[in-house]
């Protein structure tokens, strides 16, 4: 059996310099969809079945069922927009924490 070396010290150590610091962990980005025209996050997707088929037709040809079509839409809840061009916005995780309460709030 080989024998096993020991460990050796770091030279920072030997050299009585400070350690060097350990990058923090990047902290978590969220993502939330922003309307283009009012800036609201009250945006959600449009989804919509096959015009001119009853329900029964629409499950019966979909893959899963109660599965709809969607067009790719959004919709902002606020001010009736619909597009595609929905606008993402990057949050920090003590701005995503934040607005939560805020929504929060409102609704109670």
């Amino acid at each position: 059996m080989a024998k096993k070396s020991k460990l050796q010290t770091p030279d920072w150590i030997l050299k009585g310099g400070k350690a060097p610091s350990k990058k923090k962990t990047s902290s978590k980005t969220f993502k939330i969809k922003v309307c283009p025209k009012c800036g609201s996050e009250r945006v959600s997707v449009v989804l919509n079945g096959e015009e001119g088929s009853d329900e029964d037709e629409l499950l019966a040809t979909s893959s899963k069922r109660g599965q709809s079509k969607g067009t790719g839409e959004w919709e902002c809840k606020k001010c009736g927009w619909i597009g595609r061009d929905v606008k993402e916005k990057e949050l920090s995780e003590d701005e995503f924490l934040e607005l939560m309460e805020k929504k929060g709030a409102n609704k109670i």
